[in-house]
């Protein structure tokens, strides 16, 4: 699983420490921590919630890239 840049970012826009937006949305910081290493991946219904703390899409936050696809 890779990192998860995005969330980092998101959160970092919004000024939001990991400890913060886990209480918006009822997890531990370890959690949050653990996905934007890429160690945890998160249930839809938390995924839904992180975006919504966020003011995103699930599109922005846990959208899978494909530049490693072969033409």
């Amino acid at each position: 699983m890779a990192k998860n840049l995005a969330l980092k970012a998101a959160r970092a826009e919004k000024d939001l420490t990991q400890k913060d937006l886990a209480e918006q949305v009822g997890v531990s910081r370890q959690t949050i921590n653990a996905i934007e290493k890429g160690e945890y991946n998160p249930t839809i219904r938390l995924c839904l919630k992180l975006c919504w703390a966020l003011g995103k899409h699930l599109d922005d936050l846990f959208w899978e890239d494909e530049n490693n696809e072969e033409d």
